[in-house]
C-alpha cells in the first residue's frame, strides 16, 4: 500500500497586497513542486482589501484547487484574521508566511527538514533586517527589556514566521485566546523547537499597513500577558515617591524653622510637584487600564468568532 503523503498547510494573511499575491503564490507552488513527498494547500485570508487583491485571489483559486481563500466581511485586525486561517488549516504542519516577502518562502524547505527531525516548532529568527535600521534597533531594545520583565523567557526577534506542528496548533485552539502572543506562548508550552536565523529583506511591493498603533498593540500584548512587573512597579514607585515627599517636606520644615524670615517657599516647587505626581498617576492608570482591557477582551470574545466570513473558495 502506498504511504500517505504528509499534508502541509501554508497560511498567508493579506490586506491590500495586489502587488505581491500572485508572485507569492507562484513561489510557494514552485517550492512544493520540488518537494514531491508532500501535498499542500495554500490558504489566503483577505482582511477586506480595497485594492485588486480579492479579484486576483478569485482568479488563482479558479485555476488551482490547492489555493483556498477566505474573504472576511471586514478588517478584523492583524492577529485575529491570520489566527482564524490557521485554525481552518488541515495540514499535519502549518506554515505561516506573510504576503510581502519579508518572510523568505525558500526557508520552507529547511523548516520541513527540521520538522522531520522531530522538532514540533521551527521558527525564523531575524538576526538582521534590511528595513529601517533605527526601527529594528528600537524593537530589539524593547523586546530585550520585555524579556527581562517577563515571567518566562520570550522568543527574541520572532515575527510569527515558522512551521507549527498540528499538535501545537490543537493546543493553541483549546486555549481559546483571541489574541495569543506566540512570542511567549511557544516557550510557555515547552514543545521542542528549532530556530533558524535569517536576514529579513525589504518589503517587495506596496506599503506596509503596520502603523505605530499596531506595533504598540503588539508590545502591550506582550506586557500584559507575560509580566506583572508594571503593576508591581507602580506600587514600588508610589511608595518611593511618598517617602521622598515626606523627607523633602521635613527638610523644608526644618529649613523654615531655622530661617523663618529669610526663607520663602514660593509656588514653583508646588506646581512642579503637582504636575510630576499627576503624570506618574496617569502613567500607571494607563498601565492598569491595559490589564483591565486585556481581561475585557478575553471576556467579550469568549463566545464570539475570531472573524465573520463573507465567502470561502475551494474548501
Amino acid at each position: 500500500m502506498e504511504e500517505r503523503k504528509k499534508f502541509i498547510s501554508v497560511v498567508t494573511a493579506c490586506y491590500n497586497e495586489e502587488g505581491n499575491i500572485e508572485q507569492l503564490y507562484q513561489r510557494i507552488k514552485d517550492i512544493f513542486r520540488d518537494l514531491p513527498a508532500y501535498d499542500y494547500e495554500h490558504i489566503f485570508i483577505d482582511n477586506d482589501s480595497h485594492d485588486r487583491s480579492r479579484e486576483i485571489l478569485r482568479e488563482l483559486a479558479s485555476k488551482d484547487k490547492n489555493v483556498k481563500v477566505i474573504f472576511n466581511t471586514r478588517n478584523f485586525g492583524h492577529i485575529r484574521s491570520p489566527l482564524h486561517a490557521i485554525y481552518q488549516a488541515k495540514g499535519d504542519a502549518i506554515i505561516s508566511v506573510v504576503a510581502d516577502f519579508q518572510d523568505p518562502p525558500e526557508m520552507i524547505t529547511e523548516f520541513l527538514q527540521k520538522w522531520e527531525e522531530g522538532n514540533k516548532i521551527v521558527i525564523g529568527i531575524k538576526k538582521k533586517s534590511e528595513e529601517n535600521p533605527l526601527m529594528f534597533a528600537l524593537r530589539k531594545i524593547f523586546y530585550s527589556a520585555l524579556n527581562k520583565f517577563s515571567d518566562i523567557e520570550l522568543v527574541k526577534n520572532f515575527t510569527g514566521f515558522g512551521l507549527f506542528d498540528r499538535s501545537f496548533i490543537d493546543i493553541v485552539k483549546e486555549i481559546n485566546d483571541p489574541y495569543p502572543y506566540f512570542r511567549g506562548l511557544i516557550p510557555e508550552l515547552g514543545m521542542q523547537r528549532y530556530e533558524i536565523e535569517y536576514v529579513q529583506p525589504k518589503r517587495s511591493k506596496g506599503k506596509s499597513t503596520q502603523s505605530f498603533i499596531t506595533l504598540y498593540d503588539m508590545a502591550m500584548l506582550g506586557f500584559v500577558n507575560y509580566s506583572k512587573i508594571p503593576l508591581r512597579l507602580a506600587s514600588f514607585i508610589g511608595f518611593s515617591i511618598a517617602i521622598a515627599s515626606l523627607l523633602v517636606a521635613l527638610g523644608y520644615l526644618i529649613y523654615k524653622l531655622i530661617f523663618w524670615y529669610q526663607f520663602d517657599l514660593g509656588l514653583a516647587p508646588l506646581v512642579i510637584g503637582l504636575f510630576f505626581f499627576s503624570a506618574v498617576q496617569l502613567i500607571f492608570i494607563g498601565i492598569i487600564g491595559e490589564y483591565v482591557g486585556s481581561i475585557l477582551t478575553q471576556i467579550q470574545h469568549e463566545k464570539r468568532p475570531l472573524v465573520i466570513e463573507k465567502e470561502r473558495l475551494n474548501f
